[in-house]
Parts: structure tokens; sequence; C-alpha cells
């Protein structure tokens, strides 16, 4: 049984959803504010949190930037339908997913294990030696979802890194949107989706500028992004 944090102070909808997780194999714990939300996502309890960005007493989205000070701990966030606001400022906190309210259990359950197939280390074979990916400056190690960006450590997302690692395997080329949210996100791109956009934006903060102050992630606007070879 996979642990879940489920943060909402809908009481009604966390014991639905409780009981369709536990057929669909998840353990979940639910709370009702965003305090107890905090301490129990920084727990080390969970793999994965549940959060309702409409919360008694603090927000869902202060939640989430606290967490992201202490924790990667993944975060899907349920936001208002077509509050787009809300949604933009989880993903540029480090949400890796969102879901609008009302949805179903089983796009909730879909959303949590694609989050969750972008952050389990992949076996890579006994007696093997652990796979990295190399350009430039940046190494990584898919296995253990561990990132380098010269001498730093990056401290990535679960989709960042996905993301990241997508552009550094087909490094110099130009990767197209649906490409990227097909394979890094497990997700079609839809329209006004601007997951992509947002995720890279803070990896691009993450990597810094480059000498010449232009970004090592550049876009193509409308089509995708390449990250840059020297």
């Amino acid at each position: 049984m996979i642990p879940v944090l489920l943060v909402d102070d809908d009481r009604e909808l966390t014991e639905m959803l409780s009981l369709y997780l536990a057929r669909e194999g998840f353990q979940a714990t639910a709370v009702d504010t965003g305090e107890e939300g905090e301490t129990q996502a920084l727990s080390g309890h969970f793999q994965v949190v549940v959060l309702d960005v409409m919360l008694p007493g603090i927000s869902g989205i202060e939640v989430l930037r606290r967490v992201r000070a202490r924790s990667q701990v993944p975060v899907l966030l349920l936001t208002a339908r077509g509050d787009n606001i809300d949604r933009i400022a989880g993903l540029e906190l480090g949400a890796d997913d969102y879901v609008p309210k009302p949805s179903s259990p089983g796009e909730l359950v879909a959303r949590l294990r694609a989050i969750l197939r972008r952050v389990q280390p992949h076996s890579t074979g006994e007696g093997s030696a652990p796979e990295h990916v190399r350009t430039g400056a940046l190494k990584m190690w898919p296995g253990r979802r561990e990132a380098h960006w010269g001498e730093t450590t990056l401290e990535l997302t679960g989709s960042e890194f996905s993301l990241l690692e997508a552009l550094a395997r087909q490094a110099g080329q130009l990767v197209s949107k649906q490409d990227l949210s097909l394979n890094a996100l497990g997700r079609p791109l839809t329209r006004y989706d601007r997951r992509i956009d947002v995720h890279v934006s803070s990896i691009r903060q993450k990597l810094g500028p480059r000498a010449d102050g232009s970004s090592w992630i550049q876009s193509v606007r409308g089509m995708g992004y390449m990250l840059i070879v020297e």
C-alpha cells in the first residue's frame, strides 16, 4: 500500500477518496487544516501529498511554499476548476501536477501514479553500473533521481527532473512540448496547458544564465524547448 496524505477540509470528500484509493493500492491519511498538512507532509511518512488550495487557516499555496523549503515530497494540488492563477502559482512553487475540483477519483489516481512513476527509482539491473546522462556541465542519475550542475546538486521536483532528463537526452535538439508532456509528465498536452512552461522556467532559474546572459534552455515559440550544448 502506497502511503498518501490528503489535505482537505471536505471530510465527506476525503472519506470517499480514502475508500477509493484503498481499492487502488493506496493507504490514505486525511487531515483538514493547512498547519496539520504541513506537519504531516514533512514527517517523511508519505510518498505523495494531495493538497487542496482552499484550506482554513493557512492556504494550500502557503503550505506548499513551506513544504518546498524543506522537502521535495511529490505534491498534487486540488484547485478550483478554471482557477489558472492558483494553478500557475502552485507549479511555480514546485507542485508536481494539479487536478481541478470536482474531478473523478479515477483521474486523481491516474495523476498520482504518473507522479510516482516519475519520482521512483528505475531499476538498472543487478550488477550493472548505474545509468547516467551527461551533457556539458549537467550530469543526471535517473535511477536515484539525482542531478548535478557542475559541482552543484540541483534540487529538482519530480516533474522538473523528468523534464530536464528528457531535454538532456536530446541535448542540442528541439523537443516539442507534446513530446515533453507525454514522455516526461505522462500525459498529452492540452490547449492552454502551461505546465511545461512553468516547470521549464523553474529549471532555468536553478541552472542560472550562460556567460552571455542567455538561458541554457532555449525556446521556439509554440513548438518546444532545446537544452544548449557547449
